[in-house]
């Protein structure tokens, strides 16, 4: 075991670290400047126990109403070897649907890994459908394996990665929280197959940017196919992905006894967790377990405001000190000079909206 793999299991208290899937890696890069959540993914640390061990516990997560009706519509879509979905698949590519195109379930295979990798790198290009396909992606130096309820699309030659959701698109449009959310962890899931392909000697660029997305429409179950181009998130996910292969550098500012042991106490855990830089925003509620211990440790600190906020206070870190330069209480530094004056005349809009005077 190398030093930096006995640091990570020391400061996971040297239990087997949790396991990542798309979900969890599509919400490393939901905060990629925060240390704090870098080092525990890296470590392997089941967030999840670790918020309810120190009396913060997550407050998201699927219904079992909602995997319900996913699983029912995503059964309804590839029933009969996957015809509908072939169809909406081609004609929102804008491509003839192709006929005898063949179906392949790798999700029973004893040998998946295997039967995965040589099905999805055979040569030709005839049209096909991969469901269940086993892929592998680096995480701080460890290999995950993606188990993806996902299809992969071979059609003209090119892959599409296709992901089935059960929340409804609506007179065409669709949660816009959601569809971030589904674009990401299909990003995860195009890096995944092109780092395959690309591994077997083979041009990563045959998988697409582009994501067919398959929903229901409207109050109904018909489904229906929109396209995601999702080279942001490959960005994204790929910068977040190569910072934490830098584990070393980032453990560089962790102090040297810190641990996130479930069986350490409480109060202890907290307090190690406080020694490790973090940068909560608003939007960490919907995507990391421990939010609320941040969002408790940043009351007080405009960090807790959002990061427009933050940038628009330029640097004024105390909500105190924000009042303050706002009623004028307090002369600014001559680099607050342009956030002060903004705060007045805020400051002013807001009595004036009181007292009912025109501005």
């Amino acid at each position: 075991m190398t030093d930096t793999a006995q640091r990570l299991a020391e400061i996971r208290g040297g239990v087997p670290p949790r396991r990542h899937n798309a979900r969890t890696i599509a919400a490393l890069t939901g905060n990629p400047g925060c240390t704090r959540r870098a080092v525990l993914d890296s470590a392997g640390v089941d967030k999840p126990k670790l918020a309810e061990r120190i009396g913060f516990p997550a407050r998201f997560g699927q219904s079992r109403f909602a995997i319900t009706r996913g699983n029912a519509f995503e059964a309804q879509v590839k029933a009969d070897g996957g015809v509908e979905l072939l169809r909406l698949v081609a004609e929102r590519l804008g491509v003839p649907v192709p006929a005898g195109a063949s179906w392949t379930d790798l999700g029973a295979d004893e040998d998946r890994p295997e039967r995965s990798r040589a099905a999805l790198t055979a040569s030709g290009d005839e049209p096909a459908l991969f469901d269940h396909p086993l892929l592998g992606l680096e995480v701080a130096g460890r290999r995950v394996h993606l188990e993806p309820d996902l299809v992969a699309a071979r059609l003209g030659g090119r892959f599409h990665v296709v992901e089935i959701k059960s929340f409804p698109v609506i007179d065409g449009q669709a949660d816009p929280a959601k569809v971030s959310a589904a674009a990401i962890q299909s990003a995860v899931y195009v890096l995944a197959l092109r780092e395959l392909l690309a591994t077997e000697g083979h041009d990563p660029d045959l998988v697409s940017h582009e994501v067919v997305l398959v929903c229901p429409r409207d109050f109904a179950n018909r489904p229906v196919a929109s396209l995601l181009d999702v080279r942001k998130q490959l960005l994204v996910l790929r910068r977040q992905l190569d910072r934490m292969a830098r584990i070393d550098d980032l453990l560089a500012g962790v102090p040297a006894g810190f641990t996130a042991d479930l069986t350490a106490d409480p109060a202890d855990l907290a307090a190690a967790l406080s020694t490790v830089a973090a940068r909560y925003a608003p939007e960490c509620l919907a995507t990391c377990e421990l939010a609320y211990f941040c969002r408790h440790e940043a009351r007080g600190h405009t960090t807790a405001l959002g990061r427009p906020v933050r940038e628009v206070l330029g640097g004024i870190a105390d909500i105190g000190e924000v009042l303050a330069l706002a009623d004028g209480v307090r002369a600014p530094d001559p680099e607050q000079a342009e956030a002060a004056a903004l705060l007045r005349a805020a400051a002013r809009l807001r009595a004036d909206a009181l007292t009912g005077k025109p501005t």
